[in-house]
C-alpha cells in the first residue's frame, strides 16, 4: 500500500513538493536548503510567475492556514487574491477576530 503524500512549499523558490508526511522530520528545499512549510494534501500550487498568488499564499501559510482535506468539503474557503486578503485583514483588525479565522471567512460582514 502506498504512503500518503502531502505538499511542502518553499516560499523563497516558489516551489511545491509532494512527499510522504512525517511530523517529526524537518524537510528542506532541494534548491535553497531553507525549511519547507507543510501546506497540506489538498494544496494546488500557483504558477511560479504568478507573484500575486504567491504573496497571497505567503500570508496564508505564515498565518498558520493550511490546505488540509476535511471530511467531505475539502479544505474550505481560502482567499485567492491580495484584495480578498486585505479585506479580511482589515475586518480582523476592526472586529478583534483572530487573523487566521478572519482569513478563512467566506463573506466579510
Amino acid at each position: 500500500m502506498a504512503t500518503a503524500r502531502t505538499s511542502y512549499v518553499c516560499l523563497a523558490c516558489r516551489a511545491s513538493y509532494k512527499q510522504p508526511y512525517d511530523r517529526t522530520r524537518q524537510r528542506n528545499c532541494p534548491r535553497c536548503a531553507e525549511p519547507l512549510i507543510h501546506a497540506g494534501s489538498a494544496f494546488a500550487p500557483p504558477r511560479r510567475r504568478d507573484t500575486a498568488a504567491w504573496r497571497t499564499l505567503t500570508v496564508l501559510l505564515n498565518a498558520g492556514i493550511g490546505f488540509h482535506k476535511s471530511c467531505c468539503g475539502g479544505p474550505g474557503y481560502r482567499p485567492r487574491t491580495l484584495r480578498e486578503v486585505r479585506e479580511r485583514m482589515t475586518y480582523a483588525e476592526r472586529s478583534g477576530e483572530p487573523v487566521a479565522r478572519a482569513l478563512v471567512r467566506y463573506n466579510v460582514p
